[in-house]
This record gives C-alpha cells, structure tokens and sequence, in this order.
C-alpha cells in the first residue's frame, strides 16, 4: 500500500540583519548635564555679548563632524559652543588632561563628553585615537587647527598642525570651517579677567565643508597631510578676512618661522 509522500518543507527565509539605530543623541552629554550647562552658559552669553552668526545652514545637524575654527581667546571654545548648540549640535571640545583632575570641575567636564589632551607626552596620541572613535559614533569635535590661541601680531590664523587633516581623511567625516571676531576683545590673551563692559560683539561665520575630496584613498604621509592642513587654514583665513572686511596675509604666520612674512 503506497503513501500519499509528504510536502516537503518550506525553504527558510534568510534572516535580515537589523539596521543599526544611530542615536539622535550621538556625542551628547547625559540630558542633566546638558540642560545645567545651557542654563548657564546661554544667559551669561547674551549678557555680556551682542552675536552676530552667519552660516548655520552649513552646519549638518546629524553624523560625524569637524568643526574646524580660529583661537582668538580662552573665551572662544564657550562662545563657540553656544553658537554651535543654536545650530543643532552639541560640541565635544578637547581640553588640557590637567583640568580633567580638578576635584567637581573634572567631573563635570567628563559628564560634558571633553576628551583630554596629555601635552608633551606619550599618551598625546590618544586624544586623537578618542577624537577618531568618537567621530565614527557620529559626535561633533570643535577643533583648532593652530593648537592654542594666535600669536599672530594682527590676529590671523596660524599654520596649522595635521591632527585635523588625519582625522578627516581617517574617518571621511566633514571639516565645516568656522571663523570669529570679538572673543579677543572679551578675554585678550594673558588677561585675567575678562572685560565686560562695554557689551562686546561676537560676529562667527560657518562656510561649506572644505573640500578635501582630492587626497581621498592617497597614503597619510606628511606631504599630503600638510597640503590638506594648508586647505582647512585657508578656508578658515577667507572666512576671517570676511568678517574683518580686510585683506588676509598671503602666508600664514609661523611662530617656528616668525619672519616667514
């Protein structure tokens, strides 16, 4: 007696894999933190200083960003930052390790998601190594190329150093030039403390993404890093000479260099 032969059974379908969910809050501080540091820095900085931002429209909201700026002062990482955050994005800055082992205030600078800098040392490498990680986690790093504040004697961008063009070229991500004026006039280099009265102006412009297009799939070594450093600067200059509505040196300072002009 035959038997009726059994279905065979259904192929299985693959298993799709679940596109990864990126995190609208990616680079971000905890909300406490975030919110504490809004209600402070905000009012105190339409205190004292009149704003005058051009160029948000340039700044991408979502994904990994450069955000590439000239250093006037030790009050422009906070006058940037509020700038930035207006625009959509929460601002990682890179700050001295000392800072970081300051009883409170280290821990409030960790909970702001600030990456440290070991100068002149060893570890110097690894804020770069945190910087690259945090930029493929789709944060926004505020960086200066020059590495501290100007000494150019009429207060143009420097030359810069390579961490900015080795991280944009390691990790494909956006360098959004921004130039400012006015932050100097609030807290010159060396001064102590800073001048309040009369209400400065902070004028900040943002331009497109350097276009960095070029050096792409070429090998980092220095002649290609210099070159993309000489592009950011460059962006970074025509920006300033805008806002400044002056001529910008055709040579940027170099302090290793000082009669290069």
């Amino acid at each position: 007696m035959s038997h009726p032969s059994e279905p065979s059974p259904a192929p299985k379908t693959p298993a799709v894999p679940t596109p990864a969910v990126v995190s609208r809050r990616a680079g971000r501080p905890p909300r406490f933190w975030e919110a504490l540091a809004v209600v402070v820095v905000k009012p105190l900085s339409r205190l004292f200083v009149k704003r005058r931002w051009r160029g948000g429209q340039n700044i991408p909201r979502t994904g990994g960003l450069i955000i590439a700026a000239n250093h006037l002062s030790w009050s422009d990482p906070v006058l940037l930052a509020h700038y930035l955050y207006n625009n959509g994005r929460w601002p990682t800055i890179l700050a001295k390790a000392g800072i970081f082992r300051v009883p409170v205030l280290g821990h409030a600078v960790t909970q702001l998601q600030a990456i440290p800098v070991e100068r002149n040392s060893t570890e110097a490498t690894q804020s770069l190594k945190t910087a690259e990680q945090r930029l493929r986690n789709g944060a926004c790093i505020m960086f200066y190329p020059e590495g501290t504040i100007t000494r150019d004697p009429d207060l143009w961008p420097m030359a810069g150093k390579t961490g900015v063009a080795r991280l944009a070229l390691a990790t494909g991500v956006p360098v959004v030039p921004i130039a400012h004026w006015g932050a100097q006039e609030l807290l010159p280099y060396g001064a102590k403390k800073p001048r309040l009265l009369p209400r400065k102006t902070f004028h900040v412009i943002a331009g497109p993404p350097v276009d960095l297009s070029k050096y792409a799939g070429l090998p980092m070594r220095g002649s290609v890093l210099r070159e993309a450093t000489a592009d950011i600067t460059a962006a970074i200059t025509a920006l300033l000479a805008e806002i400044r509505d002056e001529k910008a040196p055709d040579t940027p300072y170099d302090p290793k260099n000082a009669a290069n002009r």
